[in-house]
């Protein structure tokens, strides 16, 4: 093989919409050969952003048929390849994106030099100028934040949001589960990553998680928000997951935090409101609050409204009622699927061109042709 084949997949990874950038560490390579074998990379390489059937990877990768399902199959399983299967026809196979994707896909497959290697690597992947044009999470308010009186979307509760799923399934969180295999865990509620219809069923079919009802998925929001989670949906109508974040170990929320103003960076269609005349300064805000937007001064809490990223945990907690969530006078656009959030971030990152998206749709068909004709 060449020598120079986990640096091509390290390209290959980056054109795709989550990216996957180049350091002087070198350690995303480090990853790369952790993950793929040499052989599995070089297949890795025939993926793309469009599912196709094993016969025409086959025959871009020059492998017989059966050989290169055989790969596909066991990279599925280790969380390398995205699978979508489809009754009475052949599986359809496509290229995972690192985050989120691959890395979220080995949440049973830790060990601690590949999260020591992903820690140091994921600030460098997280860029907050890419992030507020196209974020691939979203904030919705928890529980009861938001007033009656307020018009609330479907799409911004996150039990409604569960409630329309035909198919759920819980998995563990990576972030909480990375952070206490590296001796750093917070005890906070674990099995608490809701996937929905088709990433569910990928999920099911490789032994992660467990399905579950939409009544068990509102008990797991409750608790979510009684230990003080973020909820996350992806950043689309019709979203395929809800994380429920903690400040401490959350990617995410690590990074949104660091930024001087989150508030920019995190797509939310609310902000939180102090009163601050009805404050007692019991400080409950300020443990609740995962960003940093409040300061306790002269007995008293003092929000930084550029750092709200309108969750509602400090609203559901406030014993005088001195905070609410009031919607913002412009709300972000959300994307009708993710499959069009995933386009978006490419065209944002300058890796999906339309130039490049047409040439790749084009040699998919051509090779989906000659496949046909054997």
């Amino acid at each position: 093989m060449p020598k120079d084949v986990y640096e091509r997949l390290a390209r290959h990874l980056d054109r795709l919409p989550g990216g996957y950038p180049p350091t002087e560490s070198g350690v995303e390579i480090r990853i790369l050969k952790r993950l793929f074998t040499p052989e599995e990379a070089e297949l890795a390489l025939c993926l793309t952003v469009i599912p196709e059937e094993a016969r025409v990877i086959a025959r871009r990768a020059k492998l017989p048929v059966e050989e290169a399902e055989r790969r596909l199959e066991s990279m599925v399983q280790r969380g390398l390849v995205f699978s979508m299967a489809r009754p009475g026809k052949p599986t359809l196979y496509m290229a995972a994106q690192f985050v989120i994707g691959i890395w979220e896909y080995h949440v049973n497959d830790l060990d601690p030099e590949l999260v020591r290697d992903v820690n140091e690597y994921i600030p460098q992947v997280f860029d907050p100028e890419v992030w507020k044009k196209s974020p691939q999470l979203r904030t919705v308010p928890v529980g009861k934040a938001v007033e009656v009186e307020h018009a609330v979307l479907a799409h911004e509760r996150a039990e409604e949001l569960v409630r329309r799923q035909k198919k759920i399934l819980v998995a563990p969180c990576i972030c909480r589960r990375e952070h206490e295999i590296a001796g750093k865990g917070c005890g906070k509620l674990e099995e608490a990553c809701l996937i929905f219809g088709t990433a569910a069923d990928y999920y099911e079919r490789r032994g992660v998680g467990r399905v579950i009802d939409a009544e068990e998925a509102v008990e797991i929001l409750a608790r979510a928000e009684e230990e003080g989670l973020v909820l996350q949906p992806s950043n689309a109508q019709r979203p395929v997951n809800i994380c429920c974040c903690c400040g401490c170990c959350c990617q995410v929320l690590k990074n949104v935090a660091r930024h001087p103003r989150p508030a920019e960076i995190v797509s939310s269609a609310f902000v939180a409101r102090l009163d601050e005349e009805a404050c007692v300064g019991c400080g409950k805000c300020l443990k609740r609050c995962q960003v940093g937007a409040f300061t306790l001064e002269e007995k008293k809490a003092r929000l930084a409204p550029e750092r709200c990223i309108g969750c509602g945990l400090c609203v559901t907690r406030c014993p005088t009622g001195a905070l609410t969530l009031e919607r913002k006078p412009e709300s972000p656009e959300v994307p009708r699927t993710y499959q069009e959030t995933l386009l978006k971030l490419g065209r944002a990152r300058g890796a999906l061109t339309p130039t490049r998206l047409a040439l790749t749709a084009l040699r998919s068909k051509l090779d989906r042709l000659l496949a046909a004709r054997g």
